[in-house]
């Protein structure tokens, strides 16, 4: 399907030496991938978000707690590299 996009001049020539680079002609197929990547990371990550709600009250209070202190010792110990 044809669409028109508004991209800075800049970004058009990135795109067009990229195509270039795979020996393609146009940047669409770039255009495509890379809708592709960023349907599928946000589709994963809303997922993810999904998974982690599941988990809501799921650890006791004591659990918290020891969690807590385990983080907290941890960082004690932390050092700049």
């Amino acid at each position: 399907m044809r669409t028109t996009i508004e991209i800075s001049d800049h970004h058009r020539s990135l795109l067009l030496s990229l195509a270039a680079r795979k020996g393609m002609r146009g940047y669409s197929g770039i255009i495509q991938e890379a809708l592709d990547h960023y349907i599928e990371c946000q589709v994963k990550s809303a997922e993810a978000k999904k998974e982690v709600l599941k988990m809501k009250g799921s650890w006791t209070s004591d659990d918290t707690k020891q969690t807590k202190a385990r983080i907290d010792e941890m960082r004690k110990n932390w050092t700049p590299l």
